[in-house]
């Protein structure tokens, strides 16, 4: 058997957890926002943060923020921070980059949409489905960032 056979078959992937580890709501303008025509715009912030927890044990939070405005207004502002507990061992550091940076937030982010709709409606607001998210896309933005970063620091310095 070849090396790179031996190798792949120690892979391991496992999601061992999903949970909430925080939830903040707040409609700061309540009950005047809710006499006014509703006509919001509404933003949607993205936020991953990974720390080890033991080797090959990783927690992948998703920070996901909405904040829905009438105006100047705030209408509301919703939070969660949905978690993970994966294990994740018999990989590249090439590959496990994007394995937490992508692959773990996409496997969260049904989680975090469920909590925020659900979070939504109980403060008597129109439901919010956001819409779904290209994890691959963002890690690939991020990673370009980081290495114009990088570039831009090393010409400084000569």
């Amino acid at each position: 058997m070849t090396e790179a056979k031996q190798d792949e078959q120690k892979r391991e992937f496992a999601m061992q957890r999903v949970y909430t580890k925080d939830v903040s709501f707040e409609t700061p303008n309540a009950p005047a926002v809710f006499q006014q025509e509703w006509k919001p715009e509404t933003k949607v912030n993205l936020n991953t943060e990974v720390q080890t927890l033991s080797e090959g044990v990783y927690e992948v939070c998703l920070t996901v923020t909405v904040t829905t405005e009438l105006g100047d207004q705030t209408a509301y502002l919703a939070e969660a921070k949905e978690a993970g507990i994966f294990t994740i061992s018999g990989f590249s550091e090439q590959e496990l980059g994007p394995m937490l940076g992508s692959y773990c937030p996409n496997q969260l982010f049904p989680y975090v949409r469920e909590v925020l709709s659900d979070l939504i409606m109980k403060g008597s607001f129109p439901q919010l489905v956001l819409q779904p998210v290209n994890f691959d896309a963002l890690y690939a933005q991020h990673q370009q960032e980081l290495a114009k970063k990088a570039q831009g620091s090393s010409e400084a310095t000569h």
